[in-house]
Parts: C-alpha cells; sequence; structure tokens
C-alpha cells in the first residue's frame, strides 16, 4: 500500500446508507451482508461514492486488482489481496479497477458487540482504526478465509434453517481470522520480517515433529541457526523458550487425545513418544495440576481450560 495522501473532507453532506444505494435497512434484514465487489460495483462504473454507514462495520475483501479506496480524509491506493477495514462513522469510498474481484462483508454492530460481551474487545483491532491488511501470497489462512468467505456468499445466496445464526458465525470465523494475521503482522513489525520468518519457519517444524520430542538443538540445526539465536528469537516474539514452545504443544496434543480418544493413557504416552507412561503423568500433572486420568474426567464436571 503507498502511503495515504491526505484529501479535503468534501462539504456536501454525506449520505448515510445501509449499504451502497440503500438508504434504509429493511425491518427483517440480517445482521451480515456479502457480496461479490463486481456485483455492486460494475453498476455504477466500478465507482463507489463518498458515503457512510449507520451501525454497520465493513471489510473490503480486495483479491484481485486495485482500489483507490477514500478513507476518512486520506486516500489509499491498494493492489489485491488486501483486507480495509471500516468502522461505522467512516466515510469512505472506492474507484476500483475494471475486474476488480473480491468480496465486501457487511455486518451489523450488534453481531460485533454480542461477541465482545463474552469475549472482551476480540475484534478491535481491526476497527479501532482503519487498516489494510495484506493477505499475503497464497497460505493456510488465506485459503481458509476465502473458503469463509465463499460459504458466506452460498449461505445469503438461499436461505435455510438457522440461516442468520449461520451468517454470523461464518462472519465472525472470518474477522477472527483477520485479527491473527494483523496480530502476525505487528508481531513482524516489532520484531523484524526475517527474524518472524524464521519462527514461522520454526513453528511449522515443530508442528511436523513434536511427537518425535526434538531437541532445541536439533531444530537449530535443520534451521541452520544456533540454539541460542532460536531461544532468544522465541522468547522476545511469544515470551517462550523455543523448549517450552516444543513442549506446550505436545502436551496440548495430549490434551485432545486426552479428551478425544477412548484409549489409555499410558497408549497416549507411547503415541507423544514418552517411553515411560508415569514419566508422562509426571509432566502432565506439574503443567496442568491435574494428571492425565483426572483431566480426562473434568470435562464431565464442565471441563477444565489447558491454557
Amino acid at each position: 500500500m503507498k502511503p495515504p495522501a491526505r484529501l479535503s473532507r468534501p462539504s456536501r453532506e454525506i449520505p448515510q446508507f445501509a449499504l451502497y444505494g440503500e438508504q434504509a435497512q429493511p425491518d427483517s434484514a440480517e445482521f451480515v451482508h456479502i457480496e461479490l465487489i463486481e456485483t455492486r460495483s460494475r453498476l455504477y462504473d466500478w465507482h463507489i461514492g463518498t458515503h457512510v454507514h449507520r451501525g454497520l462495520f465493513q471489510v473490503l475483501f480486495l483479491l484481485k486488482g486495485q482500489v483507490r479506496a477514500a478513507i476518512g480524509d486520506t486516500m489509499w491506493e491498494c493492489a489485491g489481496p488486501v483486507a480495509i477495514t471500516i468502522h461505522p462513522s467512516l466515510v469512505h469510498g472506492f474507484d476500483f479497477s475494471e475486474e476488480a474481484q473480491g468480496y465486501v462483508l457487511t455486518i451489523d454492530q450488534q453481531v460485533l458487540f454480542a461477541s465482545a460481551r463474552d469475549h472482551g474487545d476480540l475484534f478491535a483491532p481491526l476497527f479501532v482504526e482503519p487498516l489494510a491488511i495484506a493477505l499475503g501470497p497464497e497460505g493456510a489462512t488465506r485459503a481458509q478465509l476465502e473458503s469463509l468467505l465463499e460459504q458466506l456468499l452460498q449461505e445469503a445466496a438461499w436461505p435455510q434453517q438457522c440461516h442468520n445464526l449461520i451468517l454470523e458465525w461464518l462472519a465472525r470465523a472470518a474477522l477472527l481470522l483477520l485479527v491473527r494475521a494483523q496480530a502476525e503482522h505487528r508481531l513482524a513489525d516489532q520484531s523484524g520480517r526475517g527474524d518472524f520468518a524464521l519462527y514461522t519457519r520454526f513453528r511449522a517444524e515443530v508442528e511436523h515433529r513434536y511427537k518425535e520430542q526434538w531437541q532445541v538443538g536439533q531444530y537449530a540445526a535443520l534451521l541452520k541457526v544456533t540454539p541460542t539465536r532460536l531461544n532468544r528469537l522465541c522468547v522476545r516474539i511469544t515470551g517462550q523458550s523455543a523448549f517450552e514452545i516444543a513442549q506446550e504443544r505436545l502436551l496440548l496434543e495430549a490434551c485432545r487425545q486426552l479428551t478425544y480418544l477412548p484409549v489409555g493413557v499410558a497408549t497416549i504416552a507411547y503415541e507423544l513418544g514418552f517411553q515411560d507412561p508415569a514419566y508422562f503423568s509426571r509432566l502432565f500433572k506439574k503443567r496442568y495440576g491435574l494428571t492425565p486420568k483426572d483431566y480426562r474426567a473434568a470435562p464431565q464436571q464442565g471441563g477444565t481450560d489447558p491454557g
């Protein structure tokens, strides 16, 4: 994204829309709306004039093409793939390149505030200020995001039982992936993109090898860095050492297997690379305050949070 250029705010009155071109929201309207960028923009010659939405949060997911976005009193020039977040009081408008592709997701504030009651300011990182979040090259997060947006589009096109709830859950999931992406960008900026790329590679290797219970030195050798550098990097980014990160992943899998697999504790211990089930039990209790057997019983009494 190019640095924003300052614009003067238009002197004329800014139109207020439920959705662009629609002055009022019907009483029966859904709390979540999604459409393709081209669906509405092509009607207006790829130009959406400046306007504001009452009580509606909006995210523009530009997957292909370019957009010149008037956001408040600034102008952004962005190329896809990028997500632009806009809160209800923010004046905005768009000029798209022809045949731009992507989605426009609009969410009633009640959907986000209802989530905030249970989870704090869950979505605040996206909407405290407008953001342009680079979605990067093809990858797992982007693939998940595009899948959720396509599911939203399909659900919106053919309402069935539990229609509104499914729309809300899918929309929240898409926003949570954006929260994750923004957090990763922030960490990368703080730690340096080279170091963050190294940390990302380490986490990927942990996912592949945690059951083998590799030592930090083995991970460091694979990544062609010293164990000291790898540990310092992990502590700076997460507050945990490389060993603690790998062990935490191993014990998380233990929690999952104890919860969902009807096999003995010793079998799980061997599956996770422990030669001595008794040592596995001691390590598990040291981390969670419960033996594996007691942890397995805890969900019947309302569950135990391993975090």
